[in-house]
């Protein structure tokens, strides 16, 4: 093995097992705080990271030249509000016990990814990819029919943060600029929500108390790093390598949710996931003959 690839997949891997377990336990502790200022803060917070980050490792120049591109900004405000959608929908799961229901949306959403990458980018495809496609489309309508066992959290997750890719592939915009104008997008909206928030008496962060500050402030930390991680991990091993890493993520998600926060698990949530997991099988299989 290559040493660049090795280094991609500890990399990948690290990003992977954040998101499964870290960010997971982090925000479910942080409950306390609900997930409306949680969300804002996440938003706040990703911003000033990113913001030091791009001073650290000299990209304003980067920054600079993306911003006067008209088309590049206007698709960058559509995924900001699709990553501000996917970021509430995610937390709101957290917080609501709903992490089995979050997990579901990120098996999905690589092989939402193929679909749109098949029907508007005309990209390569097989049996398998098409195969793997279509039991997503099964297990989802298997999942609509059965009405009241719909996890729609995860269906959100899933649509938007495949949309999200789908976008951002388009322009081909570095991945933590990228964020951090769409962070910039949707700050002004955060900063006025914290503000109605304050107003009312309903903010936990408060500069009468220091450790909760610091607590809810690590959630741009919680963002920004895992990113970087991921990120990194694809640039030094391929999307190939990177995608069948990245399972890692619902998988942890999974576990934590069934196993550690005991959440209710349905017969027929039980069904659309086996058909997912034959669909996810299908996939990594490809995956991996593919590289």
């Amino acid at each position: 093995m290559k040493k660049n690839t090795f280094h991609g997949i500890l990399y990948g891997a690290g990003g992977s097992l954040w998101w499964g377990t870290i960010g997971v336990i982090y925000f479910k502790a942080s409950s306390f705080a609900g997930p409306i200022e949680l969300v804002v803060h996440r938003t706040i917070w990703t911003a000033f990271s990113l913001i030091v980050t791009t001073s650290l490792f000299f990209k304003w120049d980067s920054f600079f030249k993306i911003i006067k591109r008209k088309k590049e900004m206007i698709y960058l405000l559509i995924t900001g509000i699709l990553i501000f959608t996917n970021w509430s929908t995610w937390i709101y799961a957290v917080v609501s016990n709903k992490i089995i229901d979050a997990s579901f949306g990120y098996f999905i959403m690589p092989i939402l990814s193929v679909f749109l990458g098949i029907l508007f980018l005309k990209e390569t495809y097989n049996k398998q990819k098409i195969l793997s496609v279509t039991l997503v489309i099964i297990s989802i309508i298997y999942l609509l029919i059965n009405y009241s066992s719909v996890p729609w959290t995860g269906l959100i997750v899933g649509i938007t943060w495949s949309l999200y890719s789908f976008l951002r592939k388009i322009i081909n915009v570095e991945s933590d600029i990228g964020l951090l104008i769409e962070s910039l997008f949707i700050l002004p909206i955060a900063i006025i929500v914290f503000y109605m928030i304050a107003a009312q008496g309903y903010n936990d962060f408060s500069l009468s108390n220091p450790s909760m500050m610091l607590i809810i402030l690590l959630a741009g930390p919680m963002t920004v790093i895992p990113l970087f991680l991921y990120v990194r991990g694809v640039e030094l091993c391929g999307l190939g390598p990177a995608g069948m890493i990245f399972y890692i993520t619902p998988t942890l998600q999974f576990l934590l949710g069934f196993f550690y926060y005991d959440e209710v698990f349905s017969f027929n949530k039980l069904v659309s996931f086996i058909i997912i997991w034959i669909a996810v099988i299908i996939y990594l299989r490809d995956l991996y003959e593919t590289d």
